[in-house]
């Protein structure tokens, strides 16, 4: 069985003196929930061995925050294809992963994020900042898992925590 969490980055700041879009940091709010989700994603048991993450500042400050709480580092990618990716730019990157990944994070942006998730569970979903949504597949491979039929497990919020 594969398991894909779909995890929005935590909020960011719209005050900073970030250059552009994909330099701005994490605002206070986001620097806290960041590392209470990891927190609460482990002990959910739902701990990623691959994490495949957009390059921008926020992005690699939440995954920074939240992989703290982590008890394995898990093999990590940042990569621009990911930056406002939706799911035409995350299919084909989760089709390339090998069996040896079995839970996968993606750490991304909206509004690809909301739809990715909601295509993958076929069910809408609103990913705000910081939302994570686990899903599982119980295909054969990645490259058929991406094309194919996903449950979703649970969504959880920061707010709710």
């Amino acid at each position: 069985m594969y398991r894909l969490i779909i995890m929005r980055h935590a909020k960011s700041s719209w005050d900073s003196d970030a250059l552009d879009d994909h330099s701005r940091p994490l605002n206070a709010r986001g620097r806290a929930d960041a590392p209470r989700m990891g927190a609460r994603l482990v002990e959910l048991g739902w701990q990623p061995d691959t994490v495949l993450s957009s390059d921008s500042m926020r992005t690699t400050e939440t995954y920074e925050r939240l992989s703290v709480a982590f008890d394995t580092p898990p093999t990590v990618r940042f990569t621009r294809a990911l930056y406002h990716a939706g799911i035409r730019q995350l299919q084909p990157v989760l089709a390339e992963l090998g069996d040896e990944s079995t839970t996968v994070m993606v750490l991304g942006h909206n509004p690809g994020w909301s739809a990715a998730a909601s295509w993958f569970s076929g069910t809408p979903i609103e990913m705000t900042t910081a939302n994570a949504v686990l899903l599982t597949s119980t295909a054969a491979t990645w490259s058929e898992a991406v094309m194919g039929e996903w449950t979703l497990r649970e969504w959880i919020q920061p707010r709710a925590l």
